[in-house]
């Protein structure tokens, strides 16, 4: 009996926090309905842009990739929050990943990615943890990462073993005050709907990627939008074309806008199931910093104007 109760109170708290926490926010984004960030890196790690270059190109939120090991550190941790306050940005979550992650071709991430892989589950799992205590140290409301190929057959043991250890995560981000969102992509609108009522936390959430779904081959993204909405506390603003061989080749990424996500009706079905939380933008070209950070500026300024359209 005291277990339960204490877990009751638990829940509450958690409420309470997440109520403060979405204030906060909006007190932050000075009552923007949509604000546009972008996803930083603090040090070389990850595909997002480099934090100084990210706090200063006009966003008022960013998704932090988290640093490597030795570099979360509580020194690191205030030197992020000071940039951040100089520059009048909201942290809004923090991005994880582990070594050993390929993501060549869609074969090789159902093989290296997330917690599907038994071989390091136990090993990625600690280090999950890790980012969670430096995200606490931030005070991020949310983690964030990809979980990796979720096992089709829902009554197999391998489903029952990546939903008990998602759980498990969901517990553990729960201690420290967090949301764990899911990035979107290797599962359909339906697949992952039906995984997050069989983990049963309601600290689990979806972190949206639209462009994901089409690289991937896992269906209409529009369409897996309206199916999760109701679980949706983030999103990628990314945009794709299909691949000639959907679900075996990668598809490819393009500028926000230029691709085939429909981007108008993609923040028409955010405004549909009632989504404010921020617009995120991820350009994943890391090889060309120079064009990278062009088209972020030039996708800031797409998602105004695109903004006003939809909410007028």
């Amino acid at each position: 009996m005291m277990m339960y109760v204490t877990k009751i109170g638990l829940w509450i708290g958690f409420a309470l926090l997440s109520l403060f926490v979405l204030v906060t926010f909006a007190e932050a984004a000075d009552d923007e309905k949509w604000p546009i960030g972008v996803i930083a890196r603090f040090d070389d790690h990850g595909t997002g842009l480099p934090l100084e270059k990210a706090v200063t190109s006009g966003v008022s939120v960013i998704q932090l990739k988290v640093p490597i090991a030795v570099n979360r550190t509580e020194d690191n941790a205030r030197r992020i929050l000071e940039t951040l306050k100089k520059y009048g940005v909201t942290l809004t979550c923090v991005v994880s990943g582990f070594a050993g992650e390929s993501y060549k071709t869609i074969s090789g991430v159902r093989e290296t990615v997330g917690l599907v892989p038994e071989s390091t589950r136990r090993e990625r799992f600690e280090d999950f943890r890790s980012v969670s205590d430096f995200a606490k140290c931030l005070g991020a409301p949310s983690i964030q990462f990809h979980l990796g190929f979720v096992p089709e057959d829902i009554e197999s043991q391998a489903y029952r073993d990546i939903v008990r250890v998602t759980r498990e995560a969901c517990d553990y981000v729960f201690e420290n005050g967090q949301w764990l969102n899911l990035e979107t992509g290797q599962e359909t609108g339906a697949a992952l709907l039906q995984f997050i009522k069989d983990v049963n936390r309601l600290n689990l959430q979806v972190n949206f990627d639209p462009a994901n779904m089409i690289l991937y081959g896992c269906g209409e993204p529009n369409e897996a939008l309206r199916i999760v909405g109701h679980f949706v506390r983030s999103t990628h603003c990314k945009d794709a074309r299909w691949s000639k061989n959907p679900g075996e080749d990668w598809g490819e990424e393009v500028l926000f806008g230029t691709g085939e996500v429909n981007t108008e009706r993609f923040l028409e079905t955010l405004r549909s199931v009632g989504y404010d939380g921020p617009l995120i933008i991820e350009r994943e070209n890391k090889e060309s910093p120079d064009k990278q950070y062009d088209d972020v500026l030039k996708t800031i300024e797409y998602l105004k104007q695109l903004r006003k359209k939809v909410l007028e």
